[in-house]
C-alpha cells in the first residue's frame, strides 16, 4: 500500500508557542525504565508520528501525556503549565483527548449514546439538573445531542443513519470512527490516536488517512498518533519522533526517517554503520 506524502505546511509550528512540550520524561516500574529522557514538543496544528518497535514505550508515553501514569522525571506542560500528575479527567478539561489501540466503546449502548458520553465534561448540569430537568438542562442536552451528531456527520452519513443501533453490530471500522467522534466531543486541542488504523484493510486504511488529514486542516486540531504503518506515517505526518527500548532516537521529517540508519536497525535488527564501527574498533 502506498500513500503520496503531502507537502509540510508552512505554518505548520511556525511563529508560534508550543502546545505541548515533554521534557526530560522518564517513567520507571521498579527496576524497568518503560521511558527515559523523552524531550518532544508539538506545535499547533502538527501531525506528529511516534514510531517504534514493540515494547519501544509509545503506548506509555501516551499514558504519561494523558494522566494515566505519572512521571517519574522530568515535566510535561501544556500551553506552558504543567498537567504532569493531573488525573485523566483534568486532563480532558484542559484539551487533550484520545483513542486507544483495543476500542474502548460500550457495545451496550448506541452509536449516539456512546459519542455523547464524550461531552460529559462539556456539559454543567448536576444531579438535581438531571433529576428535575428544567428548561436549562433541556436546552443543554438538546444542543449534545445536534454535537454529536455533527461530529458522527464527519464521517459521512452513514454513522448518523445508523445513530440507533448498538455500536457492536457496526464493522470494525466503523467503531473506530465512532471512538474517534467520541474523543472530539470534548472539544480537544490535542488529539491522541492509538494506532487509528490497525486491523484495517487497505481501503479503509486510506479513508482513516483521509479524516485524520481532514481533522488537522478543517478542524485545526493538533493531532499527536501511534501507528505500525509506516506508509501511512511517512505519508501524513509533519515530523516522526522514533523510540526504541524508550529512548527517542530520532526525530526528523519523514524522509529523514526513512532512511535513518538507527531507524533501520531499530525495525530490523541490523547494526548500524556506526555500531559496526564500533564492534570493528573493539575487534582491533
Amino acid at each position: 500500500m502506498s500513500v503520496d506524502h503531502r507537502s509540510q505546511p508552512e505554518a505548520a509550528g511556525t511563529g508560534t508557542s508550543p502546545l505541548l512540550e515533554l521534557s526530560g520524561v522518564t517513567k520507571r516500574f521498579g527496576g524497568l525504565v518503560a521511558v527515559q529522557d523523552v524531550n518532544l514538543v508539538i506545535n499547533p496544528k502538527e501531525i506528529i508520528s511516534v514510531i517504534g518497535p514493540n515494547g519501544a514505550g509509545k503506548t506509555t508515553v501516551f499514558n504519561l501525556i494523558t494522566g494515566i501514569y505519572k512521571p517519574t522525571a522530568g515535566d510535561i506542560r501544556l500551553e506552558g503549565h504543567s498537567i504532569a500528575g493531573a488525573s485523566p479527567d483534568q486532563i480532558v478539561m484542559r484539551g487533550i483527548t484520545r483513542t486507544f489501540q483495543n476500542i474502548r466503546l460500550f457495545n451496550n449502548m448506541t452509536v449516539l449514546e456512546n459519542v455523547l458520553v464524550g461531552q460529559h465534561t462539556q456539559l454543567k448540569a448536576g444531579l438535581l439538573g438531571s433529576l428535575f430537568r428544567p428548561p436549562r438542562v433541556v436546552h443543554e442536552e438538546a444542543h449534545a445531542r445536534i454535537r454529536a451528531l455533527e461530529l458522527l456527520g464527519f464521517f459521512g452519513a452513514s454513522l448518523v443513519e445508523r445513530q440507533d443501533e448498538y455500536v457492536i453490530n457496526l464493522s470494525y471500522a466503523d467503531r473506530r470512527r465512532i471512538e474517534v467522534a467520541r474523543a472530539l466531543a470534548a472539544n480537544p486541542k490535542l488529539l491522541l490516536l492509538d494506532e487509528p488504523t490497525a486491523g484495517m484493510n487497505e481501503v479503509e486504511t486510506l479513508d482513516a488517512v483521509k479524516y485524520i488529514r481532514r481533522l488537522r486542516d478543517e478542524l485545526g486540531l493538533t493531532i499527536l498518533l501511534i501507528e505500525h504503518k509506516l506508509a501511512v506515517t511517512m505519508g501524513m505526518s509533519d515530523r516522526i519522533a522514533v523510540l526504541d527500548y524508550g529512548r527517542k532516537i530520532v526525530e526528523d521529517l519523514p524522509e529523514v526517517v526513512r532512511n535513518d540508519e538507527r531507524v533501520i536497525a531499530a525495525y530490523l535488527g541490523k547494526p548500524s554503520r556506526a555500531d559496526q564501527g564500533e564492534d570493528n574498533a573493539k575487534a582491533d
